[in-house]
């Protein structure tokens, strides 16, 4: 065997299936050996008493993005990808972003601009399409496609991102054709401008009232709704940031019947409640995303669908609005008015490790498949991303399981001005990140260089593969 670059040594290494003692051989960027006693390496890392995972992958998160209502994002993709790497995460796939109007092309030749000269880690695109012209889905999509942006999300609510039940079917039809991965965000937009315009005019603008404008009944309807067009035009799908149990529910029952419905969701739901928006001052404004956070007991129905299987992804959905952003309009801001979104692309996996396994909620094998296998194989990055085996990039994280951090976002490495977990204490923090063989991470120090992440053309669905 021809000397290796890198070997990581005498860790516990897991993956979605397995966990064992072995060391990991790296050349060129690949993993080129897993076993006892490998020979040795231009350099050894010891992982002795400590855990060695796939760098998570990262399937849903916000950076850099066009801007959106006047604002633009805390983070670009220099600090978005950073604070990634440094929660213990090695691929990105945040979204580059059409409202209505929009060409579609020229949106992703500009994201791909924001990334190549800052990204510190590997990312690929998703598509939000907000405007599913027949231009856009006969002329724009089909070459972008081909160059690998094969997943697209779509909205059931939001101006100038809202689809009609008709428009979500034609770009069903479209991933059916083309072997792209459809995700919905599922919450039905007359009920919450119904509920806002109502709540508003009675004078009922506080920042709580955010959760009761995106009501439950209202999440479970689009879901239900977002389902149902997907078994129409014969074509899986995946619901976004599922908030709610009544949702899961409906998500389930999908499964249960034999559709191939896939799932997400995020820290919020887990770790927050709509208590966190009821505050008499602005702080109230740090809680406030959509689906809003919910009730503790839907945070109990959101842990069983994560380890039972109902979801098969946790992302953080980053969202980095400044805290200054949210209350920029002052203390009479009402709750519509502010920027929805939390950042978390740091402290995804920490939470999940710490409150999942470490609570014994969850296998080791299943936080690995949540937070890194999963999303691999869901957007088409599988296998050169989400595991550890011969020929996989050498994308992998070294955990120190022991380790006790409380999280403040002075610690932190995004841009943004607070987080939402500030002051919770988990056990198990990543201590090192290796990027195709290379350190980026080393237990406080960022080693990697802005630009050396690159773009990850996608596969396409599988058995959604156009004719030859």
């Amino acid at each position: 065997m021809a000397r290796l670059d890198l070997k990581i040594a005498g860790g516990t290494v897991a993956t979605s299936a397995d966990g064992f003692r072995a060391d990991i051989g790296v050349r060129g960027g690949r993993i080129v050996a897993l076993g006892d006693d490998l020979p040795p390496a231009e350099e050894t890392i010891d992982a002795r008493g400590k855990l060695a995972v796939p760098g998570g992958v990262d399937g849903h998160c916000h950076m850099d993005q066009q801007p959106w209502e006047g604002r633009e994002t805390a983070d670009d993709f220099r600090s978005g990808t950073i604070s990634a790497a440094c929660g213990g995460t090695t691929t990105v796939i945040p979204f580059a972003m059409q409202l209505r109007g929009q060409s579609l092309s020229a949106i992703v030749a500009d994201y791909h601009e924001r990334a190549r000269l800052k990204a510190v880690v590997d990312y690929a695109f998703h598509l939000i399409v907000g405007d599913p012209t027949a231009q856009v889905l006969g002329q724009e999509l089909p070459p972008l496609m081909a160059e690998g942006c094969t997943s697209i999300k779509i909205y059931l609510t939001y101006d100038l991102l809202v689809l009609s039940d008709r428009q979500v079917l034609e770009v069903l039809d479209f991933a059916r054709r083309e072997g792209a991965v459809v995700m919905v965000h599922a919450e039905n937009d007359d009920c919450i401008r119904w509920l806002t315009d109502r709540l508003v005019a009675t004078g009922k603008t506080a920042f709580k009232y955010h959760g009761i404008a995106h009501s439950v009944a209202g999440e479970r309807e689009a879901t239900h709704r977002a389902i149902t067009l997907a078994e129409v035009a014969e074509v899986p799908v995946l619901i976004a940031h599922v908030s709610t149990g009544a949702a899961a529910a409906q998500i389930r029952a999908a499964q249960a019947r034999g559709l191939k419905v896939m799932a997400e969701t995020c820290p919020q739901y887990l770790f927050l409640t709509a208590d966190h928006m009821d505050t008499h001052d602005m702080e109230g404004t740090k809680y406030v995303c959509t689906p809003p956070p919910r009730t503790v007991a839907d945070q109990g129905h959101i842990w069983r669908a994560l380890a039972d299987g109902t979801f098969q992804v946790f992302s953080s959905d980053h969202s980095p609005w400044r805290y200054a952003d949210k209350i920029s309009g002052g203390p009479a801001t009402p709750f519509h008015k502010v920027p929805n979104g939390v950042p978390g692309i740091e402290t995804r996996l920490p939470l999940l490790y710490s409150e999942g396994v470490g609570t014994g909620r969850l296998s080791l094998q299943k936080f690995v498949a949540l937070g890194a296998t999963n999303p691999a194989r869901i957007y088409g990055l599988y296998p050169r991303k989400g595991t550890i085996a011969v020929g996989s990039d050498a994308d992998l994280v070294v955990w120190d399981t022991e380790r006790r951090v409380t999280i403040t976002n002075a610690m932190l490495h995004n841009a943004t001005d607070y987080t939402a977990y500030e002051g919770m204490t988990v056990t198990g923090w990543p201590i090192l990140t290796l990027s195709r063989g290379e350190v980026v991470w080393r237990d406080g120090e960022v080693l990697g260089r802005p630009g050396r992440g690159q773009f990850l053309p996608c596969a396409r669905a599988e058995g959604y593969r156009p004719a030859a």
